[in-house]
């Protein structure tokens, strides 16, 4: 081919900053931590849900409120250039399955528990455990007024560390009251504050009149004193609120569960009501928060609903695996049964008739295969399969088809020993095969 007709190379494209790419290395950990989840979900009866990435922007600025960080900041939205419809890469999933309820009337023949997995996206700088693609896990009941239903979604996140065997992961809890006992806190908020306007921020100024409660999650430390000092909204609830929180707490202490009461945690929705909770740990710098939820009752109205008490969580899967691995390394990936090793392509079919009837009993087999197509010696194929970690090597040599046999070669316990089988009768010793070394998950 002349150089004038060889195909132009281009330049190369990669991914989005903040937005990567999940490697087969690391996607395994991935598929154990969803496959414990699920498991857990099961447990508490909650069944899975999956909504749109994209959503109608109105949906976010109504349901998280106008002025918070998420709309205001962090928000990926655009003009559809067909028709014009202001659209939003979901920031989060809970507002978006708020929406499924009602435009699908779930909640009509009685309360729905759900969970949910999948990428969500922000505009923020990048770091650990921190992207523009982030992944959330996030579980919602709908229809569930007690303190009770604000327990079991706690007791579910505490289970699950439980199960990750998870250290040093701290419980925050606050309440944050009903709509009127906020309004007085929010009068006496602003008050404080305005009697201290040398001190606050520009951003903190933009938001007094608007949003108050968010200044108590300002991170400014000239502003720090100012806040401790600010009226506690737990002084502003009614005995109805307490007796709620208080019940929560109860619930958790009989089950053992140690939490701290902060009565400065808010959350960073507009939406949340009564019990707001936090997991924090210590073992990811200042992204310490790996899960964060609680109730939200007026949530469904405000995007079309009708009322409906509501309360959920979500976790940031990239920041508990983070913590997955330093603190529980001895997860590994599920070992490959086998690897096969053809020595002649003219026997490719026969061992491929006996491979597929092994896969059918669910055992995992790599087949070798080369960039050339050649079939390779025997020694560099078992080479190969020493290093695919696969616990045992199926040998289909000349006299091994010849006799209508496999050879079972032990790579890894026993290593060296070997067996025959017969080719066309793999299901009988297909489960010598699977069982597999002992491995976490």
């Amino acid at each position: 081919m002349s150089e004038t007709n060889k195909p132009k190379r281009h330049e190369r494209l990669n991914a989005v900053k903040g937005m990567n790419d999940i490697l087969p290395a690391d996607s395994w950990r991935w598929e154990w931590l969803e496959e414990k989840v699920r498991h857990l979900m099961r447990c508490y009866a909650y069944q899975n849900v999956r909504t749109p990435i994209l959503e109608p922007t109105a949906l976010f600025v109504r349901g998280l409120g106008e002025v918070t960080d998420i709309v205001e900041k962090e928000m990926y939205s655009f003009e559809d250039r067909l028709n014009g419809e202001a659209l939003t890469l979901r920031p989060e999933n809970t507002a978006g399955v708020v929406r499924a309820v009602v435009e699908h009337s779930l909640t009509y023949s009685g309360g729905q528990r759900m969970y949910y997995m999948g990428p969500m996206f922000r505009h923020e700088r990048p770091q650990r455990g921190r992207y523009r693609q982030f992944h959330q896990i996030g579980a919602e009941a709908f229809g569930f007024a007690g303190a009770e239903i604000d327990a079991e979604l706690i007791l579910m996140a505490h289970a699950l560390w439980a199960e990750l065997k998870l250290p040093d992961v701290e419980l925050q809890i606050n309440s944050l009251g009903q709509p009127p006992e906020r309004l007085q806190h929010r009068a006496a908020l602003i008050a404080h504050f305005e009697s201290h306007m040398d001190v606050l921020d520009e951003e903190a100024k933009r938001r007094l009149h608007k949003n108050p409660l968010r200044l108590l999650d300002s991170k400014n430390p000239a502003m720090q004193a100012v806040i401790e000092q600010a009226p506690r909204l737990i002084d502003y609830l009614s005995t109805e609120s307490l007796v709620h929180f208080q019940q929560v707490q109860s619930i958790l202490t009989a089950n053992g569960v140690s939490f701290k009461v902060n009565p400065r945690l808010v959350r960073g929705m507009d939406y949340y009501n009564l019990t707001v909770f936090e997991f924090v740990t210590t073992r990811l710098g200042a992204q310490g928060t790996i899960c964060a939820g609680g109730r939200y009752d007026y949530l469904t109205e405000q995007i079309g609903g009708k009322p409906t008490p509501a309360v959920g969580w979500a976790l940031g899967v990239e920041r508990v695996l983070e913590l997955l691995k330093e603190s529980n390394p001895e997860i590994v990936p599920a070992p490959l049964n086998a690897y096969a090793v053809v020595t002649d392509t003219s026997h490719l079919a026969r061992a491929m008739q006996c491979i597929e009837s092994l896969r059918q009993q669910g055992v995992s087999v790599q087949l070798h295969a080369s960039a050339d197509g050649a079939a390779g010696s025997m020694k560099s194929q078992l080479k190969r399969a020493d290093a695919s970690g696969a616990d045992f090597a199926l040998i289909f040599g000349q006299d091994e088809v010849q006799r209508g046999e496999v050879t079972v070669k032990a790579l890894r316990d026993g290593a060296g020993a070997q067996t025959s089988y017969p080719m066309a009768d793999g299901a009988t010793w297909a489960q010598f095969l699977s069982v597999k070394r002992t491995h976490h998950g």
